[in-house]
């Protein structure tokens, strides 16, 4: 009686007994379920080949806590991170202005405030650990003399493995120095020009790029290589490493990995701004950071031509790429702290790296979009970016610092009328504990 029903039905022409239909059900339910394994599994090992997914941030608004001693912060050009996690933040107190400093007067004009050390040491909570250093500090802290340097003061701040704090001047005549944590001195690195004579004009500055006994502009930025004990600058257009220990020189190159004798000693030329820079071969001042990645590459920050250059450690070429070009890099049109006129030029100032293990993005601070923009590593592609211009919590204004802690958290710091630093919390990290010094 079965068998007849099946064969009345008018789609059915090779009927099949009910049990082997059931068990054809079955063989399809396992397929399909094998299939989406399959598939699961291939989407799982894809997202594995792309690697770590873009990071993403909030800020913490209530990072640092207020500063004791009526200390009021100045600008902020660099700050760092060391092995315990602490936060070193380089500040230039001479940057304070006269309605800041009430509390600094004989007798107090107004209850606050008093312009912070230069050197400030925190932890993740917020707390001020130390602080110390200043103008006269030590016989060659930066800008010895001048009472309102601006940028030629204070600039770039280290902390090695030792806990030791190296700290660069970018004013007329200094260097390095290499400090304890509690601020003793332990080393000049040298390699200085006599200062101007007080209160007489600096002469204008001429470029050798051949020169690598002395630094007539100062140190602007540099980083520590621990494992080869070695001591990278950037400087006009070159980059030059020397000996960590005991300052001798050791090698150095050019954009595209140039060697030194070929770079020109010749102005930076213009060019027309309503395009992107042009992708020249020579560096195009300033050069504003260098750092390393975890897999020993070098990376430089070419403020003068809104690009970022990769080299090996022995200075060969790897690659670039740009980074919102179409804001100006360099020109007539460029302006400085209190310009009336025109805004800053060039997009990157600093950059660190993502918090993952194959730091797969480069997060980049850029003080004149006032963003810090998140680029591919590898590609060079922008995939986000964090902040905009602004005064409030998670906005900049003129961000020229930023570091990164073990747990991927950044750390941003303001110059010109900025004068603060910010905690970004990595809200989609995988919670491991990866220290990144000198970033």
């Amino acid at each position: 009686m079965l068998a007849a029903r099946m064969t009345s039905w008018p789609f059915n022409r090779d009927p099949v007994p009910l049990p082997r239909r059931l068990v054809h059900s079955r063989e399809m339910k396992f397929k399909t379920t094998l299939f989406v394994l399959v598939l699961a599994l291939c989407v799982f090992a894809i997202a594995a080949e792309r690697g770590a997914p873009m990071p993403v941030y909030k800020v913490d608004p209530f990072w640092p806590k207020p500063l004791p001693n009526k200390y009021i912060m100045q600008g902020v050009p660099t700050m760092v991170t060391d092995k315990e996690d602490h936060i070193w933040v380089l500040n230039r107190p001479r940057d304070i202005m006269p309605d800041e400093m009430g509390a600094a007067t004989t007798p107090p004009r107004t209850d606050c405030c008093i312009a912070a050390p230069a050197v400030l040491e925190f932890d993740t909570a917020g707390n001020l650990l130390k602080s110390w250093g200043g103008p006269g500090y030590t016989p060659g802290w930066p800008a010895p003399g001048v009472a309102r340097p601006g940028p030629g003061a204070e600039h770039n701040i280290q902390v090695d493995r030792q806990g030791n704090v190296w700290i660069s001047g970018s004013g007329r005549g200094d260097s390095i120095q290499k400090f304890t944590a509690d601020g003793k001195l332990l080393w000049d690195f040298g390699h200085r020009v006599p200062p101007p004579p007080p209160g007489q004009p600096a002469p204008p500055l001429r470029q050798n790029n051949q020169n690598t006994d002395t630094f007539p502009g100062g140190i602007f930025f540099f980083d520590l290589d621990e494992d080869a004990h070695e001591l990278y600058i950037v400087d006009t257009k070159r980059v030059l490493v020397y000996d960590m220990d005991t300052g001798a020189f050791k090698r150095g190159w050019g954009g595209h990995g140039i060697p030194l004798s070929e770079i020109d000693n010749d102005p930076t030329p213009p060019y027309d701004t309503s395009g992107p820079p042009p992708d020249q071969k020579q560096f195009a001042p300033a050069l504003h950071c260098v750092h390393f990645s975890v897999d020993n590459l070098v990376y430089v920050c070419e403020r003068g031509s809104d690009r970022v250059q990769v080299f090996t450690k022995q200075g060969k070429f790897v690659s670039s790429f740009f980074v919102h070009p179409s804001t100006p890099s360099r020109g007539p049109e460029c302006g400085g702290p209190g310009s009336t006129m025109f805004g800053m030029c060039g997009t990157i100032y600093n950059l660190t790296f993502s918090h993952d293990a194959d730091e797969k993005y480069v997060l980049i601070a850029d003080g004149t979009n006032d963003k810090v923009w998140i680029h591919d590593r590898m590609t060079g592609n922008v995939v986000g970016s964090i902040g905009d211009n602004g005064r409030m919590a998670g906005q900049f204004h003129w961000i020229d610092a930023i570091a990164m802690d073990s747990k991927g958290n950044i750390y941003t710091g303001e110059v010109d009328t900025g004068k603060r630093v910010q905690k970004f919390i990595l809200t989609n990290g995988d919670g491991k504990a990866r220290f990144r010094p000198h970033e």
